[in-house]
Parts: structure tokens; sequence; C-alpha cells
């Protein structure tokens, strides 16, 4: 799609002109995007609502390609296998190989040989959003309606839709787990906690402070996309986006926006909403930002986040400039005391109860301290290191424009925690990875591990464990 002069959002950085890398690092500053966003519009609200749905099918049919391309999307549950209230768990690998490439042959390669031929799949590539070159945040479908339904607030967006079936991601609504009351279980019941309920199911189970910070945490607030302004993506006027409509009941409803730090456009990196679950032994927040307290996160996403990391923009569309002292300090405690799921097979250090374990986690196990190194950067009892880490993923691609993403390095990423990780797919900081065994191939690759099927499989079998 090509923007015209003076919309509300960036112009399309002549990507069908960007033929590499190279070309883009040497651009010449006088013809070099600007980092702002343009203020002022001078195009009607009618006129741009007209223009974007009118380009949304082929978007849509674009974008959808890329994933068929990339996955096999089908169906696919695993026997037996279930999120923590019950959704079945997505099995296989469900990454496209090259054609006549098998996995083994593939993991058997260098990364220079990979990279010469053209191998690295593309499912590993990174994930571009569904309309790159003006991204914001996009909801799925179910927490559209459920919002809609519970406070007449309307999440749709009239020139995007949702990218990933619904069985790939995240169960909806989440539990909610507590430390402070790990004997209640799961505290929502059930439901999504929303501005409507929050009081009469935690009045009586947080304290004032904690309480207050789950309203705010509630509460809708202005949006690049879902404003006031005539520079929005909702067809009526919008109070906004609450913290809580991507981390639904404190964890993830697999929403996806753009992360704020990279310029121009495409460089900028998709990123799947992360579970706030266990917050409280993080010490890194943000996958790149490498903020260093929920509060610092907190404060980032009202004033900048929501705005694409613009200021300026976030001044004329209605910031909330929260309190620090109050009304931040409020929300990072309740936050801080949002607890990981129950995992019944593990003992007091994170480990594997041999009572209660089979003998294929247990391999499993071995594989995760040992060949694997996945504990390298995966310490139990959380299993995360608390630092960042660069995986270099570049070493196997050429850099490329996919649909208006340039798709290169990564950079250092920051170590999630794999605790109650079988709740929170897709996988990897942008949603690249749909299953666990989609992740276990990535890695095998990347680390250049060499795993056997039996021990890919066992791998799996342990991480569904945590």
């Amino acid at each position: 799609m090509k923007l015209k002069r003076h919309t509300f959002k960036w112009s399309i950085f002549t990507a069908s002109l960007i033929a590499s890398l190279p070309a883009v690092l040497s651009q010449d500053k006088s013809t070099r995007e600007s980092s702002y966003m343009p203020v002022d519009i001078h195009e009607s609200f009618a006129s741009i609502r007209t223009r974007m749905s009118a380009a949304k099918p082929d978007i849509m049919r674009r974008h959808a390609a890329v994933l068929d391309e990339r996955y096999d999307l089908s169906n696919r549950p695993a026997q037996g296998i279930t999120m923590s209230r019950g959704k079945p768990l997505q099995e296989g690998v469900r990454v496209k190989l090259p054609s006549g490439m098998t996995w083994e042959g593939l993991a058997a390669l260098s990364p220079d040989a990979i990279k010469d031929r053209d191998l690295f799949p593309q499912g590993f590539l990174p994930l571009p959003h569904a309309n790159h070159a003006v991204g914001g945040m996009v909801f799925p479908k179910f927490a559209i309606n459920e919002i809609k339904q519970q406070e007449d607030r309307d999440l749709t967006r009239f020139d995007l839709e949702f990218d990933l079936p619904d069985h790939v991601l995240p169960e909806y609504p989440p539990p909610i787990y507590l430390t402070t009351r790990p004997d209640l279980g799961d505290v929502s019941h059930g439901k999504l906690i929303t501005i409507e309920n929050y009081y009469e199911f935690f009045n009586g189970i947080l304290n004032p402070k904690e309480l207050e910070g789950l309203r705010l945490l509630l509460t809708p607030f202005p949006q690049q996309q879902f404003n006031q302004t005539e520079d929005r993506q909702s067809d009526r006027p919008s109070r906004g986006v609450a913290c809580f409509d991507c981390h639904a009941n404190g964890h993830t409803n697999g929403a996806f926006h753009l992360v704020g730090e990279q310029r121009p456009q495409q460089f900028r990196h998709r990123i799947e909403t992360t579970s706030l679950r266990g917050v409280n032994i993080q010490r890194l927040f943000g996958s790149q930002r490498a903020l260093k307290t929920v509060e610092d996160f907190t404060e980032f996403e009202q004033r900048a986040a929501y705005f694409d990391g613009d200021q300026v923009i976030a001044t004329k569309k209605g910031v909330n400039i929260l309190e620090r002292g109050s009304q931040v300090h409020f929300m990072a405690e309740f936050q801080e005391i949002l607890d990981f799921p129950p995992a019944p097979k593990l003992d007091i250090y994170g480990k594997l109860d041999s009572t209660k374990a089979s003998a294929q986690e247990i391999r499993g196990q071995s594989l995760f301290f040992g060949k694997a190194q996945c504990a390298v950067c995966h310490p139990a009892p959380y299993y995360t290191d608390n630092l960042m880490h660069n995986l270099r993923a570049e070493r196997f691609f050429k850099p490329r424009m996919v649909n208006d993403l340039m798709e290169t390095a990564d950079g250092p990423i920051k170590t999630f925690p794999l605790r109650g990780i079988k709740d929170s797919p897709p996988y990897l900081h942008d949603g690249r990875l749909l299953t666990l065994e989609d992740t276990v191939e990535f890695f095998n690759v990347i680390q250049q591990l060499k795993l056997t099927s039996q021990e890919k499989s066992d791998l799996v079998a342990f991480l569904r464990a945590l």
C-alpha cells in the first residue's frame, strides 16, 4: 500500500527500491526518513477510513501468502496435553522446510552453507506485522468480542485483522495465580477480568494499593490506533486501550504490535505480547530495552510504547502521564504478585520430581541441562538468567525485505522465563515459532546441537512439564 503525503502514518520508506541492507545503511542523510510521525493531519477521518478499508483485502492476502509459505496452520492438538485451564496444546513442527530438505539434513550443514544455499526455513526468519508499514496493536477476535460485550469498547481495526488462527494462541481467558494467595488457585474463576468486574473479584483478596493498581491496569487510555482523533483505526472515537487488553488476566492473549525502538519503520520488530506471570523474579523488562524495573516498564508503556515510541504524537492523542510514586508503584505492586501456573511435577528446586515425572520427561531434563545447553540461558528454578543474549541468527540467511520488514539481525534479546511455557504460544519475541516442537528445531539449528529425533521429543516433553 502506498500512503499519500501528509497522511497520519509514515510514508512507506520506498521499500520496493531497497535492494539490500547496505543500501539502507548508506542512504544519504538528506533523504533519510524522519524519526517523527506527522502531527498535523490534512486528511479527513472519512477519507482515511475509506482509503485504508479499501486497501485491507490486498494487505491481508499478501500477508496470508507469507504465512502460508512459512507454516502449516492446521489444527492438530496434542492428545492429552493441555494448557492450565484445559485448552489443547498444538503439537508438531509447523515451520515448512525448503523443498527436498529434511530437518536432519539441515542441522548437519554449517551456517555458511545454509546461508549460501538459502536453506534457512522461512518460518525461522523474523515475522512481519500484518501491515508492517503501518504497524500498531492488533487483537484476536475472541478478545475483541469479550471486551466489547463487557465494556462496549471496540478494538476492531478497519484496516487490519488478526493473522494467526485461534488454536495456536493461548487459552482465553487465562487463569490468574497470585504469589500472595497460592491457596486460592485460579482467582479469575474462568472469567476475563475487566474494569467492569475487577472489584467484586478482588476486593478482600488484594490490599488497597494492589486493588488500585489493578484498576489502573484495566483502565483504557488513548493509544496510537485507538483514540479520539482522526488519526485512528477504529470506526468510533475510542476511549483507548488498557494494559490488560493485551496482557489478559496478567498473562497474554497473543495480541501483537511493533516495538518502539528501531527506525526507520522497516527495521522495527514485531512483538508478541509476553506474559506478566513471574515478573517478580525478573530483572529486565522489554524484549530489547533492558528496562531495569517493572515500574520503568509500566511508565514507558503508557508514555511511549502506546504511541510507537513517539512522545510528540502522544501529546496530541492524549497521553496518560502516570504519577510515579503512587499510580506507577501501585500498578507494579499488582504485577509483581502474578505467579506462574502450578507445575506439579517440579520440586522446590524447579527440577523434576522423579516419583512424578515420566521417563521421557527425565530424559528431556538431562538434555536440557546437558547436550542441548538450554540451561546456559534458562537455569532452574524459573528458567531465566535475567540477561540478554544475541543468537546471531543472521549467520544463516541474507537480509531481505518481506512485506515491508527488513529481515536482518535481531540483536540481543531478553531471556524470557520458561516456567509455564506451554501456556504461552506462539514462541520467541515475535511469535515466529508456533509450537514447542518448532522452538526445539529452531535452537537445534541455531546452536548446531545435532539432536536426534528422540532427543527432540524428549526435550518437548520436559518443556511441557515446566
